[in-house]
């Protein structure tokens, strides 16, 4: 680490080594005062005329040397290049090296010349004392050491020499040694100094990277001695704390930190204590890591370090985010994103919560509220509007449960509230009908009114036999049982339910079965003309023979299908066997094959009916396909492209119960019908309502200007017929008044008889 030359140090090295040179500007006072006054002694004392002389020249130099210190003050150092500090260095060593080589001269002049012993005594004292002098204020610059020592050696020893005296000579030559002892002295000052500087600086730049490590870590620190005195605090840790002034915190007590954040209202005022607690039991040890909540706006993650000396090392990071984003995510996890309301797990758990904290056994109660035709609101007014009565629909129901009730959204449009019944109420079942009454009527949505009703279903039950497993299994068997019966109700579980779901599920086996293994059969009724002359069309109707429970009504089973999804292979069965059947009629006797709603929702019922054609050889024109008018609730854009594509193949279409849904009279405009088959409902009472049959007649009118076939239903009194072919209501009339269904073979001899009865009857009509 030794420099050599000034090449070899560092610029900043380089720059303090010439600083030193420049300060200590005392000596060179006291310098110039001794030099002076010494060399007016020896003029005075020997009468020489040249040391006044010198005087004169130590308070030149003296001077220029005044002149750089001041220069060399007011420049920018700073900006200084290594030649400017060079430049520098070289105006200090001509100042310095002029004053050594005035006393050199001196001192050589004193022996060679005056050869008084006094005089030369003083010169050499003099100038001796000043080379002592080189080391302790030029060692910053090995050239001002040379050549000072130089300047002030070489005149002696010249002048020692010319003397022609033995023992001068030899004590000058002794000047060489003390010259170089001199320098060497000067170097080694130089060098310890350089090492400390250098050591110094890498203490500085370690100190100042741990200090900006430490101030801009993302983490808080306090160092803690064993008395639990703060050693270290970075900038962060003040920042996260609300503390300032982080200097003044070294040597203060935690426990005093912490109580000041306290008393500033950064911590909530129930939280000190705990968290004094918590801290306590990191610096002992006890814990190594902990999350501690200042307030609802700061949470901070804590892990401690305790060293063998006692120190502990407190690191520490904002958690809000994280713990926000947590709660978040468990807010989602628990929460039903749309209402706001507990989801089915969070319900489930809260559940438990209370009854595993209920002191004492008492009746409990689950019930599950549905929606009724909550399906109708998206179709007609949008899922956006949709969603929004779902809200409303929640807000009310937190409202009107309040304390007594827990309530929750299951899927869809069905809630379930749990009632815990912690004051006893004996009556438990008045309560839950009750909610479920108070929850029916208006809900306003966005400037729409909907007018809302819901199906409940609910279960009573011992605390001690509650079983998440089995609660929403009975709620719903009771919600199916209030749908089945009448919408809007609201039933209690009871025992004969689950015995008539198993049932029903056992059927829903069957019925798969039965279906993928072709045992339906299909009977027929007749279409005829209102006079009872022709059968123009036959109605096929799907029936199912159980092997054990008989004849299933085809309301029931067919239903069931729907449920499971699998009502289109009763479609397929019924089609294939109809165009079979019909394709052994005599033409143009055509046959109605029934489209549910899940025929219609995509293209694949068009293959299906044109397979069904293709194998029994049916001409198109003599099928008929209806479909009623629920079916075109769902995607009445895909039903009418369906139907419009099976209507160019040249099949007929109509639609069935007219009357008994929505918006009817816009779907005769809108659709590619060609027959409208009117309720039954609109038949019955006619004869004796006067209201019913101008409603009936308005029907047949409106269907008559849209250039519709017209087939009414249901047509079961002979007086209802003739009133229906008085004023020419139907070109085809289908009621048991003509014909229950029939098999297939019936048919044929149905027609064989109109037939044969045709004659006599024309002949009655001639007579």
């Amino acid at each position: 680490m030794k420099p050599q030359s000034p090449d070899t140090v560092p610029t900043d090295v380089y720059l303090s080594f010439v600083s030193s040179l420049f300060g200590n500007r005392k000596t060179l006072f006291t310098g110039v005062f001794v030099h002076i006054l010494t060399y007016v002694i020896v003029f005075l004392s020997t009468g020489a005329g040249i040391y006044l002389g010198l005087c004169l020249a130590f308070a030149a130099v003296f001077a220029f040397r005044m002149h750089s210190f001041w220069q060399f003050d007011a420049a920018n150092k700073h900006a200084f290049s290594r030649a400017d500090i060079a430049h520098w260095e070289t105006r200090y060593v001509l100042g310095a090296a002029g004053t050594a080589g005035i006393l050199g001269i001196g001192s050589g002049y004193a022996i060679l010349i005056v050869q008084d012993p006094l005089a030369e005594f003083i010169c050499i004292a003099v100038t001796m004392a000043s080379m002592v002098s080189i080391v302790g204020r030029n060692y910053g610059s090995q050239k001002a050491i040379d050549l000072q020592t130089m300047a002030c050696c070489l005149p002696i020893i010249i002048a020692c020499l010319m003397s022609e005296q033995l023992y001068k000579s030899i004590v000058s030559i002794m000047l060489v040694p003390f010259g170089l002892t001199t320098r060497s002295m000067a170097n080694g000052v130089r060098e310890f100094l350089y090492k400390n500087v250098i050591a110094s600086r890498e203490i500085s730049l370690i100190a100042d990277r741990f200090d900006t490590a430490l101030n801009n870590m993302t983490h808080g620190l306090f160092m803690l001695d064993a008395d639990n005195r703060i050693l270290v605090v970075n900038r962060k840790a003040c920042e996260l704390l609300n503390l300032a002034h982080q200097e003044q915190l070294r040597d203060c007590e935690f426990d005093v930190v912490l109580r000041y954040g306290a008393r500033h209202a950064f911590i909530d005022g129930s939280l000190p204590g705990l968290i004094q607690r918590q801290m306590a039991q990191l610096v002992s040890g006890s814990l190594s890591r902990t999350l501690i909540q200042f307030n609802e706006d700061l949470f901070l993650e804590f892990s401690a370090s305790r060293r063998a000396d006692g120190i502990v090392i407190l690191i520490f990071e904002d958690v809000t985010p994280r713990i926000r984003a947590e709660r978040k995510i468990l807010h989602m996890v628990r929460f039903d994103p749309l209402t706001g309301l507990p989801n089915r797990e969070y319900f489930v758990g809260i559940v438990k919560e209370k009854l595993a904290a209920r002191t004492r056994e008492g009746q409990i109660g689950l019930l599950v509220l549905d929606v009724d035709d909550f399906k109708h609101v998206n179709d007609t007014k949008g899922h956006f509007i949709g969603d929004r009565l779902l809200v409303a629909i929640a807000a009310r129901l937190k409202e009107r449960a309040g304390d007594m009730a827990l309530s929750a959204r299951l899927v869809g449009d069905q809630f379930v509230l749990f009632f815990p019944n912690e004051d006893g109420e004996p009556d438990l079942d008045s309560r839950i009908r009750a909610l479920h009454a108070a929850m029916a009527g208006t809900y306003d949505v966005d400037r729409n009114s909907f007018r809302v009703s819901f199906s409940g279903g609910y279960v009573t039950m011992s605390s001690r036999e509650f079983r998440p497993e089995e609660w929403q299994i009975k709620a719903d068997l009771a919600l199916f049982e209030t749908k089945s019966r009448m919408k809007g109700g609201c039933s209690a579980f009871e025992q004969e339910m689950d015995a008539r779901y198993v049932e029903r599920q056992k059927l829903k086996e069957d019925l798969r079965e039965a279906i993928e293994g072709g045992r339906l059969h299909a009977v027929y009724q007749p279409m005829f003309t209102p006079d009872g002359s022709r059968i123009d069309c036959c109605e096929a109707l799907s029936r199912w023979v159980h092997p054990e429970k008989g004849s299933i009504p085809p309301n029931v089973f067919v239903q069931i299908a729907e449920e499971m999804g699998i009502v289109t292979g009763i479609t397929r069965f019924m089609l294939n066997q109809a165009c079979r059947d019909c394709a052994t009629w005599p033409q143009p006797m055509s046959v109605s094959v029934n489209l549910s709603a899940q025929d219609l929702r995509s293209n694949e019922i068009v293959t299906m009916v044109m397979e069904a054609l293709d194998v029994s050889g049916l001409e198109p024109s003599r099928l008929h396909l209806e479909v009623t008018e629920s079916c075109l609730m769902d995607e009445l854009a895909t039903v009418r492209s369906i139907l419009t594509d099976l209507r160019a193949k040249g099949i007929t279409i109509a639609i069935d119960d007219f009357g008994t849904g929505f918006s009817s009279l816009s779907y005769l405009d809108t659709l590619p019908v060609d027959i409208v088959k009117i309720d039954r409902s609109f038949v019955r009472d006619i004869t004796t309502d006067s209201r019913r049959f101008k409603l009936l007649c308005g029907i047949a009118d409106l269907s008559r200007a849209l250039s519709l076939e017209i087939v009414i239903e249901g047509v079961e009194t002979p007086e209802q017929l003739s009133l229906i072919e008085q004023y020419d209501l139907a070109d085809i009339v289908q009621g048991y008044v003509f014909s229950v269904p029939v098999p297939r073979d019936s048919i044929a001899e149905m027609v064989d008889n109109l037939r044969r009865h045709q004659p006599a009857m024309r002949q009655d009509n001639v007579a």
